[in-house]
């Protein structure tokens, strides 16, 4: 997998190492609820996350180019390679940030090297993004990074039992590429 720098993050795969540093944040109930899944109950399942979920193709450790820290994770999540029906987003960028850090404008910058790396490198020609209701930080990251709204949709989230409302986002190359300029 590629190794992706920003002028404050390198976006490279998780280790097993990371697994203090992702337990540090997922554990935090302001994190995981609000992106749909819960809140991280113990280290090993931090180190089970990086097994299988963080494991996946295109799925990023966001380290702290100074300390070496894991700060957040961020990546392509929900692949479907027909993308057809745009309620099943054929590439969607998902992300999650340590509340420590928040507000320093490190989320936006890890997207707009995502978005860079999705349109100049994978060759895609659009990209989704979503957020639930309620969740203003993940909307304004969006918002910032030059998406779209397209449309809402109420849906199952198996992970935390409930029924959400969510906004999806969308950004098209030629759109980006005008914004680049």
């Amino acid at each position: 997998m590629e190794r992706l720098e920003t002028a404050r993050l390198i976006l490279r795969p998780f280790t097993a190492a990371d697994a203090g540093d992702l337990y540090e944040y997922a554990a935090d109930p302001r994190v995981g609820p609000a992106a749909g899944w819960p809140a991280h109950k113990s280290l090993e399942e931090s180190r089970e996350i990086i097994r299988t979920v963080f494991s996946e193709p295109w799925v990023y450790a966001l380290e702290d180019r100074g300390t070496g820290k894991v700060l957040g994770s961020a990546g392509f999540v929900n692949r479907h390679p027909d993308g057809i029906d745009p309620a099943c987003p054929d590439d969607e960028i998902g992300y999650a940030l340590n509340p420590a850090f928040w507000g320093r404008g490190l989320m936006p910058e890890a997207v707009e090297e995502l978005l860079r790396f999705g349109f100049e490198e994978r060759g895609l020609s659009r990209i989704w993004c979503g957020h639930y209701e309620g969740n203003e930080k993940s909307k304004r990251v969006i918002c910032k990074c030059g998406f779209s709204y397209r449309f809402t949709e109420r849906s199952w989230v198996a992970a935390m039992g409930e029924y959400r409302v969510e906004r999806h986002y969308l950004l098209r190359r030629e759109d980006w590429r005008t914004q680049m300029k």
